[in-house]
């Protein structure tokens, strides 16, 4: 009797555990990775670091990681289980798992590299695709100016990702304070020449009465102010490396900014020279920015 109440009592214990097996939607123990091979599947998040469940649609899926899709920002382009939102991920016994924003994956806070917002929270040559909070190379190509698509640091020349002409004349030569140069600052791209004519009223010292313009274009991480008047961190350098703050109009159109986070500045500067003056050379930076040489012929 005693033998065939164990064997009773086994058979439920078999059962059981079939049955949440069965389920699929057990919290499993992920795979770390670093590359494919490492993976049972054979797929690896490498921005996250960890394996995910190849499948062809959501009914391969647990309930909890639903969305059968292609993993954005990776080159695999093989569809994997994927969660949606922290609710569903919470749908079995578990309230504190969260849907991880590279990773995918429903998962403890903080157990997987945590998105990034902005490019600075990249590698070096990185960009962030600031949708899914994922790093990825920067494109080669791109279309426009400016920042476009490149890396920051580099801007859009021709269609190709590529750093601004790195400075050589006299002004950064000559420039004793070259610590304050960066790559994480605002970014001169582009300087333009608009023209030259005698203009007393605005060049007021005789030895200098006409007044150069020059558009100056540049990008940045975080917003450009309003007016130029709220610039910050932003200079001209002469010839010999001395250092004071351009000359901007306040009237309309001389300082523009664009962009949905107001991340590009245009800015008409104006200069001063003799009145044979017919080229002048212009230096200027934003602090942690680049160096930004140009020869202005009028």
């Amino acid at each position: 009797m005693q033998l065939r109440k164990m064997m009773v009592m086994l058979a439920a214990l078999s059962s059981m555990s079939l049955a949440l097996t069965a389920c699929g939607d057990d919290p499993t123990t992920v795979e770390s990775c670093t590359s494919d091979t490492d993976c049972s599947s054979g797929f690896c998040n490498t921005a996250a670091g960890v394996c995910m469940d190849t499948c062809e649609s959501g009914s391969d899926c647990p309930d909890t990681e639903k969305n059968c899709a292609p993993l954005a920002g990776s080159s695999n382009t093989q569809k994997v289980c994927q969660c949606q939102t922290n609710q569903l991920c919470n749908t079995d016994d578990s309230t504190s798992l969260v849907c991880g924003t590279v990773s995918k994956r429903c998962e403890e806070p903080g157990s997987t590299p945590a998105g990034c917002t902005k490019d600075a929270d990249c590698a070096a040559g990185n960009t962030c695709n600031t949708s899914t909070g994922v790093c990825s190379p920067a494109a080669a190509t791109c279309t426009g100016e400016g920042k476009s698509t490149c890396a920051y640091g580099n801007a859009c020349y021709s269609n190709k990702c590529d750093a601004p002409p790195a400075p050589t004349c006299e002004n950064y030569q000559n420039f004793g304070n070259k610590a304050a140069l960066g790559t994480t600052g605002p970014i001169i791209f582009k300087v333009e020449t608009i023209g030259a004519a005698i203009d007393t009223g605005y060049c007021q010292d005789p030895s200098a009465p006409k007044r150069a313009r020059v558009t100056l274009s540049a990008y940045s991480s975080t917003p450009f102010p309003q007016t130029a008047k709220e610039l910050n961190g932003f200079l001209y350098v002469r010839v010999n490396g001395t250092t004071l703050t351009p000359s901007v109009s306040s009237s309309s159109g001389n300082y523009t900014v664009s962009g949905a986070n107001r991340e590009r500045a245009d800015i008409i500067i104006s200069t001063c020279v003799a009145e044979s003056s017919n080229t002048t050379s212009l230096g200027y930076y934003f602090t942690g920015g680049n160096f930004y040489c140009y020869q202005s012929n009028y």
